[in-house]
């Protein structure tokens, strides 16, 4: 074999191996990118996080109802519901809704909440300020708690073509048992 047959192998074993390479590294980084993705662009109802609500919702702005969903997934043994019903919500005006979760067993449960909002292009106005489902909840043997979140929904909301029409928003959140050890 010539010299230059095996350089040849050579470099396209490591062209090979630096694709494998890049696809296992682009495979781990693709649900941190996807969920970046969804949370600048709103995509699936994903909803923002702000570290405060405009300066003050004019009164002038316009409103969306907030409806409050809440499920559990199958497994975790707890109660979980939204203790308010419908808001009527002021574009730029920060809220304060609740809801209540209660460990239906005898032994202590942490779990983590995910999110979302319908319709989905609503997600990219909907801020949220502070949030249960910013880190895990543990629950006590039969205990009960308020978890509170507080939001408020982008003035410019009325200003996008696609999302000027949306009256109603539903904030939905489904908890899960952690895994983390």
């Amino acid at each position: 074999m010539s010299v230059l047959a095996l350089r040849r192998r050579r470099m396209t074993a490591g062209l090979l191996a630096g694709l494998v390479i890049g696809m296992v590294g682009l495979a781990y980084a693709s649900v941190p990118l996807y969920r970046l993705f969804c949370q600048v662009t709103g995509l699936g109802g994903t909803t923002q996080v702000a570290a405060a609500a405009p300066a003050e919702a004019s009164p002038a702005a316009g409103t969306v109802t907030v409806r409050f969903d809440a499920n559990v997934a199958r497994g975790l043994p707890w109660r979980f519901a939204p203790v308010d019903g419908p808001l009527a919500v002021r574009l730029g005006e920060t809220m304060l809704a609740s809801y209540r979760a209660t460990n239906l067993t005898e032994h202590s449960i942490t779990g983590t909440a995910t999110f979302n909002v319908v319709p989905e292009a609503a997600g990219r106005y909907f801020s949220k300020i502070d949030c249960f489902c910013f880190s895990e909840q543990t629950l006590q043997a039969g205990q009960t708690v308020d978890m509170p979140v507080t939001f408020f929904v982008d003035p410019a909301i009325a200003d996008d073509p696609n999302t000027r029409d949306i009256r109603t928003i539903t904030l939905s959140y489904t908890f899960f048992e952690s895994t983390a050890d």
